[in-house]
């Protein structure tokens, strides 16, 4: 069946979040800002906290899509080869099959949605530094406005390799109203510079509102040190910064004790979870349990059941034995009780996500406002140990954050035997089997130029080494294509190889 899932139009929309003893809550007040005019809108600090909550409703383009089950998050996992889409989608089946083309909506979705969030941002820190605030405040206010530029360039960049370099607001005769693209090492100097700027804009080291916080900053920058460190600029000094700055979110954050809070209302930006997108029913809602679920098969009150990312077999087979995570209802699931009839259970015949499953929403009103995680403290301790070990060989503190996570799975630890490019690996598996399906295996394929080659649980090289699927991958996908409609609207713009 087709869903047209629900369609966020791009503009000013003000998302105020009210932080509760217990709990987060969220509140979208859309308003008709046809008449907005920059003067006299910046004029106090309410309303600058209010414009920048609003550059954070840009994160949910990353969650929405259109008909057939078709979403970034979705198509930035299917580009790594480990999910197939059991659903209606020719342009994810292309994906999978490596013969898509520009004209893909997904890549228009995540072009144009960063683009008007870095719009926005430009706005921002142009303006607030004019209004009258405390020091403190305003510091604070644009550190988070840093970050969120940072952030959507850190995904342009990634996905399409040069792109447009904006930092201020364009006007309609602006000559950077149809800009070139610059090189890749000049977008990074600039994420860099902002997330560096954020890092010092005194923001509190950790948050439970869905905010930006000194965490969610040096997370992302231990994890853009790491990336630059790789292909393409290979700049491998950067590894020891990669790893002093993941080291100082450690101390901020704990794993959770069960699996089931990285995916349920009650522990939202909670615990291991540094950065997430906020949902709420009445608000904001989502389909990623739809996305995400069997194709067409009645488990929860979901109108839809698209099938669209779906585990391969194989990666599920990876995971070590005994690896907690592969236990049911864990970070997978086979079967759930029938919707409607709990007494039947419904057998999939594969093995779907339920690292994404909602009960809340499957067991009631089938609308679902979990969060999207974009980052958690694996990911944090992760860098720290691969970007150690580039520098030096492992360490105790490089182990100890690898035997966490495999603690948690139920698994033994490490070998403390193990040589600088065992270790290396181990930490590669244990990115895949930890951060499964949360949009980090592709970026791991473009910066090691390596893909996980499950059935013999090895290495190999990306555009010689068959996926599970039978797929090898094309250099050209190493990058996405830049939109075909950019091209045609902006003939600054010039197109990737291959594509």
């Amino acid at each position: 069946m087709k869903i047209n899932l629900k369609k966020y139009r791009i503009g000013f929309l003000l998302l105020i979040l009210t932080a509760s003893v217990s709990s987060c809550k969220k509140y979208l007040d859309e308003k008709n800002n046809s008449n907005f005019v920059k003067g006299s809108y910046f004029q106090n600090a309410s309303q600058a906290r209010t414009f920048v909550n609003g550059i954070y409703t840009s994160l949910y383009f990353f969650q929405n899509g259109d008909a057939y089950g078709e979403s970034p998050f979705i198509t930035m996992e299917l580009f790594a080869g480990h999910a197939t889409s059991l659903g209606q989608s020719v342009n994810n089946s292309n994906v999978i099959n490596q013969r898509t083309d520009a004209v893909n909506p997904g890549f228009e979705t995540v072009w144009r949605g960063s683009y008007n969030a870095i719009a926005q941002a430009n706005l921002a820190l142009e303006q607030i530094p004019q209004i009258s605030m405390t020091d403190a405040d305003k510091k604070k206010l644009l550190g988070e406005v840093y970050f969120l530029r940072a952030f959507f360039y850190y995904h342009l960049v990634r996905l399409y390799g040069d792109v447009p370099l904006i930092t201020k607001p364009v006007a309609v005769n602006d000559p950077d109203l149809y800009p070139s693209r610059n090189p890749v090492a000049s977008v990074y100097d600039l994420i860099i510079a902002d997330l560096t700027t954020a890092a010092a804009a005194g923001l509190p080291a950790t948050d439970q509102t869905g905010r930006v916080s000194t965490g969610a900053v040096n997370t992302l920058l231990a994890s853009v040190y790491l990336t630059t460190a790789g292909f393409p600029l290979n700049k491998t000094e950067n590894y020891a910064k990669a790893a002093a700055t993941a080291e100082l979110v450690l101390p901020s954050y704990s794993l959770f004790t069960d699996y089931a809070f990285l995916h349920d209302n009650a522990h939202k930006n909670q615990g291991e979870l540094i950065f997430q997108s906020q949902y709420l029913v009445g608000v904001r809602d989502n389909a990623i349990p739809q996305l995400t679920v069997p194709f067409n098969l009645p488990v929860g009150a979901y109108g839809d059941h698209l099938g669209a990312m779906i585990p391969t077999n194989q990666f599920f087979n990876s995971y070590e034995t005994g690896d907690l995570r592969t236990q049911e209802r864990q970070f997978y699931f086979s079967s759930y009780p029938q919707y409607g009839d709990a007494t039947k259970t419904v057998v999939f015949g594969s093995h779907a996500l339920y690292k994404y499953f909602h009960v809340e929403s499957a067991n009631g009103s089938g609308i679902s406002d979990e969060n999207w995680t974009f980052l958690r403290l694996p990911e944090a301790m992760l860098i720290y140990a691969e970007a150690i070990n580039e520098v030096s060989g492992p360490n105790t503190k490089a182990f100890a954050q690898v035997n966490a996570i495999r603690a948690r799975a139920k698994l033994p630890a490490l070998l403390t035997t193990l040589t600088k490019d065992q270790f290396r690996e181990a930490v590669w598996r244990e990115r895949y089997h930890e951060l499964a399906y949360e949009d980090k295996a592709y970026f791991d394929i473009q910066r090691t130029h390596k893909i996980y080659n499950v059935v013999n649980n090895t290495f190999g090289e990306a555009t010689s080494t068959p996926n599970e699927q039978g797929v090898t991958m094309k250099a050209q996908y190493y990058l996405w294509p830049i939109p075909q409609r950019e091209i045609n609207t902006n003939k600054n713009l010039t197109q990737n190889t291959g594509w």
